[in-house]
């Protein structure tokens, strides 16, 4: 096949980590856009974008891209595309779709009407007239943007935060992706303490400990591109191997999660088990503000409750100025804290080093940023 064109899509504000990410594989050929990093690389990169991407939401095949404003122009240019280099006789190909700023409109008419075009195209390739559909999965996406029509064949199967260690989750959990992005934008280094006083299932800890150890975190899940004939299970070998001579397993961990709820605290052991961290992560009950430690030089990273619901936010008010009493004893540290209460920096007493905005889920939020001292060249 030699070279393809992919898309990895990101959460609004993290496109800039998600291209990082991407050229930290290797790869030159990259350009950012909204909610979306566009890459340029070898059928390789399939497997590769997918084991070790950690914010980004899945990874997409471009299989062509036009601009259609009548359903003819749709049909006839999506028969045109090469549908035969990529799904085999027996492939599964459903159609999803969306529609944003163009003349086509309904989405239904034009998933139809792709699906049409891809079975005729199809027909002309294995020349038979009906396809069972039992084969690999290839979900087929018609993105149209101001009449552009991107047609692109899903590469991951689940989103890539499943990760496959949290089968049982908070009431509302931190998506895997955000939680390694949180981290991703701090100073946190593997070899200084890390403490998330707000652990819910563990995500943040587990996460870091992944990072930490530098373990790729889709090494422990199925990628619906793994059973793609054209990708060959030669690249996907090579892409495993890679992540198990690159892992660091004997990295040493300071890694800590605590939450007020002992049913959290339970969970988090579990997944973090499931993760393969039990021996190296600690979990306890325990309020925020008998928060203490004689440690040095650590990260404080949490995403705290924000008093979204009616009857919350005295409580939560109240919280974060306890927060910011416990953390004041901790000079050598830096906080990171993700909320959507706008009064955070007056109720923790403390203006932020820096805020940036992200989007957690559909909630705007801000991600404060309390940056400690440096630590000694020896810590």
């Amino acid at each position: 096949m030699g070279k393809v064109k992919l898309i990895a899509t990101a959460a609004m504000g993290l496109e800039a980590l998600v291209a990082r990410e991407v050229k930290d594989l290797g790869y030159e050929n990259v350009k950012v856009d909204n909610g979306k990093i566009i890459i340029e690389a070898d059928e390789k990169a399939i497997c590769r974008t997918n084991l070790w991407l950690r914010t980004a939401d899945r990874v997409k095949l471009v299989v062509g891209e036009f601009k259609a404003t009548t359903f003819d122009e749709l049909f006839e240019k999506t028969k045109a595309l090469p549908w035969g280099n990529f799904i085999p006789e027996n492939g599964e190909f459903p159609v999803i779709g969306k529609s944003v700023k163009s003349t086509l409109f309904s989405v239904s008419d034009c998933q139809a009407i792709v699906k049409k075009a891809v079975v005729e195209s199809l027909k002309k390739t294995y020349k038979r007239a009906w396809f069972d559909e039992d084969g690999p999965l290839y979900r087929i996406e018609v993105a149209l943007l101001k009449d552009i029509a991107t047609i692109t064949i899903d590469t991951s199967g689940s989103g890539l935060h499943k990760r496959g260690y949290r089968y049982l989750h908070s009431e509302a959990p931190l998506k895997e992706t955000m939680a390694a992005a949180m981290i991703m934008l701090t100073n946190w280094h593997p070899d200084r303490p890390f403490a998330d006083p707000f652990c819910g299932s563990g995500t943040l800890a587990i996460e870091a400990a992944m990072i930490g150890q530098n373990m790729a975190p889709g090494f422990n899940r199925d990628f619906a591109s793994q059973k793609w004939e054209w990708v060959g299970k030669g690249n996907w070998d090579q892409a495993m191997e890679e992540v198990e001579d690159l892992a660091r397993y004997d990295q040493p961990l300071q890694i800590f999660g605590s939450d007020i709820d002992h049913k959290m605290v339970e969970l988090s052991i579990n997944n973090a088990q499931e993760a393969g961290f039990g021996d190296l992560l600690h979990f306890k009950q325990m309020q925020v503000k008998d928060f203490t430690t004689k440690l040095e030089y650590g990260c404080i990273i949490g995403n705290p409750p924000y008093g979204e619901r009616i009857g919350e936010i005295k409580e939560v008010e109240q919280m974060y100025r306890d927060m910011g009493k416990a953390f004041e004893k901790l000079d050598t540290w830096s906080v990171y804290m993700l909320t959507s209460h706008e009064g955070f920096e007056e109720l923790y007493g403390k203006k932020a080093s820096k805020k940036r905005k992200l989007y957690n889920g559909n909630i705007k939020t801000d991600y404060y940023q309390y940056f400690g001292p440096r630590p000694p060249r020896n810590k």
